[in-house]
């Protein structure tokens, strides 16, 4: 599937993975509710005024990594799949 494809399906709740990434375990899904501790300590929730508090999350085998972005080569691919 396409890029494009594949962020409407992340978009709608389910999990998304390129077939040709190295990690098979890998997905990407979106992540709501953020928030961040501050060096006061104080818990911030995140809502921006364009995009709320929602942001990509890329899972794998290192971690979460919040606020992924896309590679030129992983937004031109047709290799995105569902992952259930």
């Amino acid at each position: 599937m396409t890029f494009g494809k594949a962020i409407e399906a992340v978009k709608n709740g389910r999990r998304i993975s390129r077939s040709g990434w190295n990690g098979k375990s890998q997905y990407v899904e979106l992540a709501t509710c953020i928030s961040y501790k501050n060096p006061s300590g104080e818990i911030v929730n995140v809502n921006h005024d364009a995009i709320g508090n929602q942001a990509l999350a890329f899972v794998g085998t290192s971690g979460v990594q919040l606020g992924w972005l896309a590679s030129q080569a992983d937004m031109l691919a047709d290799d995105w799949q569902v992952i259930e």
